[in-house]
């Protein structure tokens, strides 16, 4: 279902009977900067044919054309379709990472959620495109969680979206028990976002699949997240497949008597009796936050010192110390 913040699933918390797993395969491609859709293929249909107990396969961020908005296609355009006829031919659910769409004279930051039949069952929207470095994208307004194989319920996001845990919570008071994370990361705070989805995972009890790319792309360190913050496999740098199944009843178990018996998280915030401000509105988040400053890029780091002219500034002292000889 696509959801908005106002509603939130009914039956979140509760124990639901009998086995439910989720075979997913997270791919972990190392792949060029674009131009990697026949890549993306052979690796969908080398899952299908190694792992058949997996039924949805989920790639990372911009993976198939990379970070160019230039390649940006209409929704349902020829990379949805391809990816549609795919779904069908493996009979596999597909998480394509994300695509750049454009939509009603505006460029976004897709996820499309593509069924075994090939039917696309949804789209989500990156909530946060990474400004100001992701220039000309615009931000999504809907929350995205869907039914999937094994009695799953799967929410996304994308990238920097799992900075922010309001979103996480969302999805989870929708029903969300996985949450997956396309992500493309190349810089240095891929430590971080690790501690993040982890942290996310725990304070949401759900799984979070972090996906990242590799080779030219990214740095890899793809990984999974129990409903305890567990780490439960993080990848190396390179090409790495992650086929797990996740077990639903675990989240249900986590949620209802708490991780190992610890805290039952999500029944605490639900029954705290106190607000929080800052989130009543957009106006009262942004009045409570209006000190930050712009978001834009970074400047030249400016220093305190005043300029001078190089011809009268004084030059550095030297010091010297001497060794003393023997006495």
């Amino acid at each position: 279902m696509i959801g908005t913040a106002a509603q939130f699933g009914s039956s979140v918390l509760g124990r639901n009977a009998g086995m439910s797993l989720l075979g997913l395969a997270a791919i972990q491609t190392a792949a060029e900067a674009g131009g990697n859709f026949d890549l993306v293929e052979r690796e969908i249909r080398s899952v299908a044919k190694r792992f058949p107990w997996v039924s949805m396969v989920a790639i990372g961020e911009l993976a198939i054309h990379g970070s160019s908005i230039d390649l940006a296609e209409p929704a349902g355009g020829p990379t949805e379709q391809r990816l549609s006829q795919l779904a069908k031919e493996t009979g596999l659910w597909i998480i394509p990472g994300s695509l750049y769409e454009a939509r009603d004279g505006k460029i976004f930051n897709t996820t499309p959620i593509i069924d075994s039949a090939g039917d696309i069952v949804a789209r989500y929207d990156k909530l946060f495109p990474f400004l100001p470095y992701e220039k000309n994208v615009s931000s999504g307004s809907d929350y995205v969680v869907f039914d999937a194989p094994g009695g799953a319920k799967v929410g996304v996001v994308i990238c920097y979206d799992v900075w922010f845990p309001e979103i996480i919570r969302t999805l989870c008071a929708l029903g969300a028990e996985v949450i997956l994370v396309p992500t493309m990361t190349n810089t240095i705070d891929r430590d971080v976002e690790l501690a993040i989805a982890r942290a996310n995972a725990a304070i949401s009890q759900c799984y979070v699949v972090a996906i990242n790319v590799a080779g030219e792309q990214g740095v890899g360190r793809s990984a999974v997240y129990g409903p305890g913050g567990e780490c439960i496999h993080e990848a190396g740098a390179g090409r790495e497949i992650l086929a797990l199944e996740l077990d639903m009843q675990q989240v249900r178990n986590a949620r209802e008597r708490g991780w190992h018996g610890l805290g039952q998280v999500l029944k605490s915030f639900r029954d705290m009796p106190v607000a929080f401000p800052m989130h009543e509105s957009v106006a009262a988040r942004q009045k409570a936050m209006k000190n930050l400053g712009a978001l834009e890029m970074p400047g030249p780091i400016q220093h305190d010192r005043p300029p001078t002219d190089a011809a009268t500034e004084p030059k550095p002292k030297l010091t010297i110390i001497k060794k003393k000889g023997p006495a």
